[in-house]
């Protein structure tokens, strides 16, 4: 589990507040609510999956995460949602039935 607004932030431990993480990208994500967007070079906000829409934002492609606006490119960047390791397994839940469509 992650609190989206870190506690450092003020963010409460409350379940509008948490959203399942791996354990690299919940390292990767720290305290931080934005980074630098990789087109852009803005700072951009990160994903909020309680109160934006994942389709909004990202589309699969196969096992690839594809950011389709500025906060998901920024998201996939930080959190390095597409790194090796992470495709594999998601193509072997894919394969399972058991990835989220």
């Amino acid at each position: 589990m992650d609190h989206i607004i870190a506690e450092k932030h003020a963010g409460l431990t409350v379940e509008s507040n948490l959203a399942y993480a791996c354990f690299y990208c919940n390292r990767y994500k720290g305290t931080d609510l934005a980074s630098i967007a990789p087109i852009t070079s803005e700072v951009t906000p990160l994903f909020n999956p309680r109160t934006q829409n994942w389709g909004n934002h990202f589309v699969l492609d196969g096992s690839v995460i594809v950011p389709l606006t500025g906060v998901g490119r920024t998201t996939v960047q930080l959190l390095k949602m597409n790194r090796q390791r992470v495709v594999e397994r998601r193509t072997y839940l894919i394969q399972l039935g058991r990835y989220p469509r």
